[in-house]
């Protein structure tokens, strides 16, 4: 009886956040002023290609494109392809986040660590992300290990330097009022400087998920044979845009559900900002 009482418990803790993600996420969506906007949008999209006014063959109708996400979904393993492209971004996503979030909090905490490791990372960081893949290919060679270090490099800055300067700038009233109580400088980084610079820290996780997605679709396009990038630049090769716009889309959709799932993170850890 009590197992099935925790159970019950947490399958409506479950429902409960779903349904606390679903409103965040999709309370824009549905709002007045948004879908006096997005109706008219979706009817031109599907009227001006049918109409004559734009060539079909270079703004497909709305219908079309969604018949071509179908048949690519059942004929062309749109699925397969993109799980195969998730599973190398969050490989790149989760070793970038791993490794800027501490060094970024040190070099906040640390003024000698700062001195040592920030020059390093205002030399690198101003090479454009793109301009990695000449060396990456004669590196890692064209396979996996390319694409996920393609991705992690553009993921991998924009966290650092969001945390750092959010560590940086920590309010010292907050520091002496914790000092005063015996708070340990492991205490500090644990419970102030993280939680200080946490707002810093989601958006700088905001910001590398469009850039891992932007190197996942540039190093799937160079040398994958899966992966939604791959498909787009297949669909580029042979000027299929009902597929390109098919991928576009997909594309789109992803990047939007992880910010979202960052967004509400976010409401959910950093209650005091809760009605800021």
């Amino acid at each position: 009886m009590i197992s099935d009482l925790y159970e019950t418990r947490g399958i409506r803790r479950v429902l409960s956040e779903l349904g606390g993600f679903a409103k965040n996420a999709l309370g824009n969506f549905f709002s007045p002023e948004f879908l006096c906007l997005f109706i008219p949008l979706l009817l031109l999209w599907e009227l001006l290609p049918r109409s004559g006014l734009i060539p079909e063959s270079l703004l497909p109708r709305l219908s079309t494109v969604a018949a071509t996400f179908w048949d690519m979904l059942v004929h062309k393993n749109l699925f397969s392809h993109i799980l195969y492209s998730m599973g190398r971004f969050f490989t790149a996503f989760g070793i970038a986040v791993a490794l800027a979030v501490p060094i970024g909090l040190l070099m906040g905490w640390n003024q000698k660590i700062r001195a040592i490791f920030l020059p390093l990372w205002q030399l690198l960081s101003p090479i454009p992300p793109p301009a990695w893949v000449p060396m990456t290919i004669i590196i890692f060679g064209i396979g996996s290990r390319m694409h996920i270090f393609l991705m992690f490099i553009g993921i991998f800055y924009p966290v650092l330097f969001n945390t750092y300067p959010g560590i940086k700038d920590t309010d010292p009233r907050y520091l002496s009022s914790a000092r005063v109580f015996g708070a340990s400088e492991l205490t500090l980084l644990r419970k102030v400087y993280f939680w200080h610079a946490f707002g810093s820290i989601v958006m700088s996780l905001k910001t590398g998920v469009a850039m891992g997605l932007v190197m996942l679709v540039i190093g799937e396009a160079y040398g994958g044979t899966m992966g939604i990038g791959y498909l787009l630049g297949q669909a580029k090769d042979y000027f299929l845009i009902p597929e390109m716009m098919v991928c576009m889309a997909v594309l789109g959709f992803i990047g939007w559900f992880l910010i979202e799932v960052l967004k509400y993170l976010e409401i959910k850890l950093a209650v005091w900002k809760v009605g800021r």
